[in-house]
């Protein structure tokens, strides 16, 4: 199994508990992939607590989404009793437990604690299941400018880092980092549409800390 089980203990510790929709991936989807009607089936990997949810749930649109964490799906289907059958643990880097196909896919920083290997089979697996003109929006997906890409342990691949002590990627397992040419490799069966580098730099205190990430919007030829 990839998926990190540290991330389960992070949830049943409540930690990493975000409950409100993440701007970006609001921002993309009504400018990028807005949903045409309730037949619009939208799968998000990773969903964590539910950030995303309410928004999808606005917008009327058939949501699903697979989460590795068993402890914070539990607490997802009490929250949102009428998804439970659209909502469940498991490990998408190796199936999507889901019939039928999607109109899109999202993931804000969900595939990307996963190594290069993983990563690619779950895009594979995701462009199979996508409609033809399906869209795949990525949110966050951490740079290799980021500072933190620096201070991780080497691990399975070169853009794979882990052995995080401090910081957001503390006892969180693997953390997977992109270029440019990496991500567009990654990604090879779609048409990038967009991509967007976004830049955090801090000035005070001056710890040498820069955040750095890629927010883009893949499209099934």
């Amino acid at each position: 199994m990839n998926f990190s089980t540290e991330w389960d203990r992070r949830y049943k510790e409540l930690t990493h508990l975000s409950i409100w929709p993440w701007s970006d991936l609001v921002g993309y989807v009504m400018r990028h992939a807005r949903p045409a009607g309730k037949d619009f089936r939208v799968l998000e990997l990773g969903c964590g607590a539910g950030a995303n949810i309410p928004f999808f749930q606005s917008l009327g649109v058939e949501y699903f989404a697979v989460e590795g964490s068993p402890a914070i799906v539990e607490k997802l289907w009490e929250r949102f009793p009428h998804l439970k059958d659209n909502i469940a643990a498991g490990d998408f880097t190796l199936e999507i437990p889901f019939a039928g196909d999607f109109d899109l896919v999202v993931d804000r920083s969900s595939l990307t604690h996963n190594t290069s290997a993983a990563i690619i089979h779950c895009i594979e697996m995701l462009h199979a299941r996508l409609k033809p003109g399906g869209k795949f929006i990525g949110i966050d997906w951490f740079s290799t400018a980021y500072s933190e890409y620096q201070r991780g342990l080497a691990a399975e691949d070169a853009y794979t880092r882990t052995g995080y002590q401090d910081g957001s990627f503390a006892d969180v397992g693997r953390v997977h980092f992109s270029d440019k040419p990496h991500l567009l490799e990654l990604f090879k069966g779609f048409e990038m549409l967009v991509m967007e580098h976004k830049t955090i730099q801090r000035e005070l205190p001056d710890s040498g800390w820069h955040f750095a990430s890629w927010n883009f919007v893949a499209k099934k030829p």
